[in-house]
């Protein structure tokens, strides 16, 4: 520190000294932690003193790092890659001569850690390198990929470093690299599970130079070649059990599901009209994938053609076709809802036909098509009766029949979906699910806890949707067998779905929680309090792929145990109402402490939690007014202060779950939580931030793993939920009081209508004013304040009745509506405008939504200003249509 300071203040004999004993030292020296400080002082001395005036430097370095002593070349290497990293350019004379010595370093695969030193060096000289380097950069390429193969197995961490060199190729000389993406992109494929981190941050650094071309026309060979012998994937084997998925090329396709890759569909659909099965199981891995990379172009242009192939491959001849053909489907019903919903006729029977055979089929093949059939049920909702008797016939064979523990855990998860579907319509199959249910969680055997776990949460998803009064009886139940488990077995998944389970029965039977609250409060604190022992958050983007390792999962497990227990707490508290006041300030405490966590989805729950604290505790002061429980509700006041804040969160997810717990804070509580000073000056600049985009998680300060679309998913999120809180802060509170900040926050609203925005972004817009304008209805001086603002809405609203998209005109439609209602009179001279605006709409529209809202529309315009419409032209030209007003 003293030499990065005040090197100009120290003499020159003295800098000569300092030198002559940093080096001698650092030649004596034998701890490696020390000759690494010694290097760094080195770094910092080469930073003020050019090498050119250290001679003994050179010396050193040259005798080092020819030496015919490993260690000697070591530690050579070491100290070449601090200096030069700290002063790349006055090296540039020597590049070639240290190019020279790459070369025969990265060939010393028995010494891993001179070849990380000589790739650090390489990675800091890259940036610095001229065309007279070119060629010989060039030829240390194969070298550079077979040391990196080496180094990941003897170092994950250096590897990981390493693999920089690469990212700095790329932005610097990426002429370099072309000639060898073949190579590149089998090293990635070369990579296994374990050392995916190295390999993802490779890969994608490939894809950000948009060098699309030559890696799909690398990658597709390799997707589509069968395995080598010993090498099948055992879901593709007919006699084979269950088994993952080919890793090498999940992680590829994982890297791959980005818009760019509309053009894979060229080379799939010659690999779908292949003889071979392996070119038609690629084919369909790639249609699977494409799905979550680029659903909305395939849900407006591919849907139904995709579709017609992927229901074909599930009729082929070849298992391993077959079984991507379900993987595909799965991935189609996940991504593209609702639309896919539309199929419903055509696919449920396919489904149906694959149920019918569960004993028989192999569990890996049948995994996949629970997978389909979970993901298309969750959103078919009342369409799912005609196939219920069916559904529920083929579940319940297989929980009382199967010998297979997982076959009956599938079966579980799939009533679960089943349940979210068809809810009331499910009681008749109640008492046999549950009789099965019970025997799974009264079986504490180890082998039972996937089996276990699944039933408690299918459990709590037939309190939320069977109806309160088939599933009140078995409320205490159920409580007690939660607490049974948790005390028994020691297992964060387990107690996870204890605390979903505990949640869902607050909202059938809260009394039934009220004599457990002191054990169940007790157990999530502790959960809460149990301290994070994970790995540095770089590698949690990571976790869903290196599962298979026990750290990860288990450090994972844990994180879910925290962040279910923040939703249950905050949702307990609010159905418990009173009963949980013992236990509000601690766990409001204890879920505060979580804000700053470095996980972001237990950030976010928190937040979420500490406002259902919020709504839990003004709903005790509104069911029994007194001061004492009036004064509790200084936990909207500290629950809202974390919104000054908001600048400076990087993640959106947080900002969101920020956000939501705003809303329904304000929602609640309404004026309550806007009691202090300058409060709502704050959260108005908050919003105005976020529509913006000023906010850091917005200004490319956010997760550096999302992609350019995920990002902009996230940001459309972000808006909407902002958005969201502005009709919520104009029913709050007087309209003189907001309408300062209205004016300000209306034109960023009003921008996104403009026919050149996107149709997320119109139906927003339009959607948004009309809820601020329902707000002023309520609120005291809200008449005279949307008369003020109707000549700024009208033009934007009419224009969005003419849209060509149904929702945006749905809205707009609804936004006239709120208009008429909230300024009466005072737009009764826009009153013919408006009426000859819907009989024009009202002669063309198909869309039943908008029709319905039409007819909303006119009742409000009637009943804030009668002598405005002509009642008997109105009902006379909806008798003529067959409507009904």
């Amino acid at each position: 520190m003293r030499v990065k300071k005040h090197w100009k203040k120290i003499s020159l004999d003295h800098r000569e000294s300092l030198k002559a004993v940093v080096l001698q030292a650092f030649q004596q020296e034998t701890e490696h932690t020390v000759r690494h400080s010694l290097s760094q002082l080195s770094a910092v001395m080469v930073k003020h003193e050019t090498p050119d005036r250290w001679p003994a430097l050179f010396t050193l370095l040259n005798q080092s790092t020819k030496s015919n002593n490993p260690t000697d070349r070591q530690v050579g290497l070491l100290l070449l890659s601090k200096v030069v990293e700290s002063n790349p350019e006055p090296f540039k004379p020597h590049y070639r001569q240290l190019l020279q010595l790459f070369g025969t370093v990265l060939q010393d695969l028995d010494n891993p850690t001179a070849m990380y030193y000589c790739i650090l060096t390489l990675t800091a000289m890259t940036a610095y390198t001229g065309t007279e380097e070119m060629n010989l950069m060039r030829s240390l390429i194969p070298r550079l990929i077979i040391a990196l193969k080496h180094l990941i197995k003897a170092d994950q961490g250096q590897a990981s470093d390493a693999m920089e060199v690469f990212d700095e190729l790329m932005e610097s000389e990426v002429s370099i690299i072309v000639p060898h993406i073949a190579e590149i992109v089998h090293f990635c494929l070369e990579v296994r599970t374990d050392d995916v981190c190295c390999a993802l941050c490779l890969l994608q650094t490939v894809l950000k130079q948009k060098l699309l071309n030559p890696i799909l026309q690398t990658v597709f060979p390799v997707l589509s070649a069968a395995p080598p012998p010993g090498e099948e994937d055992p879901e593709d084997e007919e006699n084979g059990d269950e088994g993952d998925t080919d890793n090498e090329t999940q992680i590829v396709l994982l890297c791959m599901s980005d818009p760019w890759h509309v053009h894979q569909m060229p080379l799939t659909q010659v690999c779908l009209a292949s003889e071979n099965p392996y070119e038609r199981k690629a084919g369909l891995m790639c249609m699977a994938v494409l799905a979550e990379g680029c659903a909305d172009h395939i849900r407006t242009k591919l849907l139904s053609s995709m579709l017609q192939t992927v229901c074909q491959s599930l009729s082929d001849n070849n298992q391993v076709v077959r079984s991507a053909g379900l993987f595909a489907l799965g991935q189609f019903s996940e991504h593209l809802q609702p639309e896919v919903s539309k199929y419903c006729a055509e696919l449920m029977p396919l489904l149906l036909g694959y149920m019918s055979a569960l004993n028989q089929a192999k569990i890996g093949h049948i995994t996949k098509a629970f997978y389909a059939l979970e993901n298309f049920m969750e959103n078919l909702g009342s369409e799912i009766e005609p196939y219920l008797p069916t559904l529920m016939e083929t579940m319940l064979s297989a929980l009382s029949n199967a010998e297979n523990l997982k076959l009956k855990e599938l079966a579980v998860s799939a009533i679960g979906a089943i349940a979210n579907a068809a809810k009331e319509k499910l009681v008749p199959y109640f008492p046999p699910v549950i009789e099965s249910l019970k025997g799974f969680l009264t079986d504490t055997r180890d082998e039972m806890r996937a089996l276990q776990t699944q039933a408690l949460d299918t459990l709590s998803v037939l309190a939320r949707t069977i109806g309160k009064d088939v599933f009140s009886p078995l409320a205490a139940e159920c409580v007690q067998l939660g607490l049974n488990l948790t005390n028994a077995i020691d297992d964060p998944d387990l107690r996870r779905c204890t605390y979903s389970l505990f949640s869902a029965v607050s909202t059938v039977s809260p009394d039934c929680l009220s004599p457990h609250l002191t054990a169940i409060t007790t157990i999530m604190l502790l959960s809460l309090k149990t301290r994070w022992r994970g790995f540095p958050l770089s590698f949690s983007i990571l976790t869903s792929v290196l599962s298979p390792f026990p750290r990860f999962s288990v450090e994972n497990a844990y994180i879910d145990e925290k962040e279910d227990a923040c939703d249950a707490l905050g949702e307990i508290a609010f159905n418990t109402g009173a009963a949980f006041q013992p236990f509000l300030e601690s766990s409001f405490q204890q879920v505060y402490e979580l804000r700053d966590f470095p996980h972001e989805d237990v950030r976010r729950a928190a937040f979420g939690a500490m406002g259902q604290f919020c709504r839990a505790q003004h709903k005790v002061w509104q069911e029994n007014p007194t001061e004492a429980n009036h004064q509790g509700n200084s936990f909207s006041k500290r629950v809202i202060k974390p919104m000054q804040k908001l600048l400076g969160v990087r993640e959106r997810q947080v900002v969101m779950g920020v956000l939501e717990a705003m809303n329904g804070v304000l929602k609640a509580c309404q004026g309550e939580a806007l009691q202090s000073p300058g409060r709502l000056q704050e959260i108005s600049q908050a919003i105005r931030d976020v529509l913006k985009k000023r906010t850091v998680c917005q200004d490319g300060g956010g997760d550096e793993a999302d992609d350019d679309e995920q990002q902009a998913e996230y940001d459309a999120m972000l808006q909407e939920f902002a958005g969201e809180g502005i009709p919520l802060l104009a029913s709050a509170v007087p309209a003189d009081t907001f309408q300062p900040h209205l004016n300000e926050l209306l034109p960023l609203i009003m921008n996104k209508a403009k026919s050149s925005c996107t149709v997320a972004d119109r139906s927003f817009s339009v959607g948004t004013l009309g809820e601020i304008l329902q707000s002023l209805v309520s609120v005291s001086g809200g008449r005279a304040c949307a008369g003020k603002l109707s000549n700024r809405l009208l033009p934007v609203l009419v224009a969005g009745v003419r849209d060509s998209d149904n929702e945006v005109r749905n809205n707009s439609v609804f936004g006239l509506g709120a208009l008429a209602q909230a300024a009466g009179p005072l737009v009764a001279q826009d009153y013919p405008m408006m009426l000859s605006l819907f009989s024009n709409l009202l002669s063309k529209e198909q869309d039943r939504r908008v029709i319905d809202n039409l007819c909303a529309a006119l009742c409000r315009m009637i009943m804030s200003h009668m002598e405005g419409v002509p009642l008997e032209q109105v009902l006379s030209a909806f008798s003529c249509m067959g409507f009904y007003a």
